[in-house]
């Protein structure tokens, strides 16, 4: 039977605190691990390093909660949700009646790359409800911009209070109508300047040649493979799924490379692509799921010149 106010509920019970001390962090945080103990349910912390070794110093040593690296958790959208539905699965299938998790996205998720972030968010309210968990994200306003506080409150259902509260979000957002909202994407600043390679309707064999040519060494050898194969990937869905002309461009610079794919068509129909293997098994959603955990940002996009799907390896720019 699931415990809190979770209690008689299918599917994930979602929620957001936000914390100005650190101390409010403590104070949400201790009861919410330390009660899931004491129910018998699994229960994770999974928070960056400054904040995880301030809820475990508040903690009791060997008190059965469970603790993994938030770094390591968040790394990417996609892969943070293909771990956590294999981790909810193997909890259930043992018997767990709730599984209750805290985490936090990374500091710098808060800047430039906040867009597949709040995609996130926003997905994980149906990603996770197959299954009964309860999970709390932590949001520190003395560190998060306004514009990702309002992007919270959208993909949250609910807020925990520091005086022990579950209160309902007022600006909630359906994740299918979150997802489908278009938005306004920053260009990378290196694309200001003309792109190295430019290709129209290239082939799979050279998209990848072209991303071979251009890193020469920038980014690790697997880094490489991997963004290697996302183009790849990205092209071939443009030119099997796609309206005729596809456009290939990249750009490189001293951290990072950085390129699209245009297509003239509207893109895919399902709001999660990317975020979860399409639920139909299609060769084209499988594709963008790899793309998603193989890059360090994806965005996309649609409009006059139709659907546009951007990648980044290396390290993404700072928020201005």
């Amino acid at each position: 039977m699931r415990t809190g106010p979770a209690a008689g509920l299918p599917g994930h019970f979602h929620e957001a605190v936000h914390y100005d001390s650190d101390e409010e962090l403590v104070a949400v945080a201790v009861p919410f691990l330390l009660d899931g103990v004491a129910a018998g349910e699994p229960t994770i912390l999974a928070l960056g390093e400054r904040t995880g070794d301030l809820v475990r110093s508040a903690l009791p040593a060997r008190c059965g909660v469970e603790v993994m690296s938030g770094g390591q958790v968040y790394a990417r959208p996609a892969a943070a949700i293909r771990l956590y539905r294999h981790l909810l699965a193997e909890r259930v299938a043992a018997g767990a009646a709730q599984v209750r998790i805290m985490g936090e996205v990374p500091p710098l998720a808060l800047g430039s790359t906040w867009d597949w972030w709040a995609r996130y968010e926003a997905a994980v309210n149906h990603a996770y409800d197959e299954w009964p968990l309860w999970s709390v994200c932590a949001y520190d306003t003395r560190r998060t911009p306004r514009a990702v506080l309002t992007d919270v409150a959208r993909t949250h259902p609910r807020f925990a209070t520091v005086d022990g509260r579950h209160l309902p979000s007022a600006s909630y957002t359906a994740p299918e109508a979150y997802l489908r909202e278009e938005r306004a994407v920053p260009a990378d600043p290196i694309q200001a300047s003309p792109p190295v390679v430019e290709l129209t309707d290239p082939t799979a064999a050279q998209a990848r040649a072209a991303v071979r040519a251009v890193d020469r060494g920038l980014l690790s050898p697997d880094d490489a493979d991997d963004f290697t194969v996302a183009v790849s990937e990205t092209v071939t869905n443009g030119l099997r799924h796609g309206k005729a002309p596809v456009r290939l461009r990249i750009w490189a610079g001293d951290d990072r490379i950085v390129a699209t794919v245009n297509d003239a068509g509207d893109g895919p129909t399902d709001p999660y692509a990317g975020l979860l293997p399409a639920s139909d098994g299609s060769i084209g959603g499988l594709g963008l799921w790899i793309t998603h955990q193989s890059c360090d940002h994806v965005t996309h996009w649609r409009d006059a010149d139709g659907w546009t799907l951007r990648l980044t390896a290396g390290q993404p720019p700072r928020a201005a």
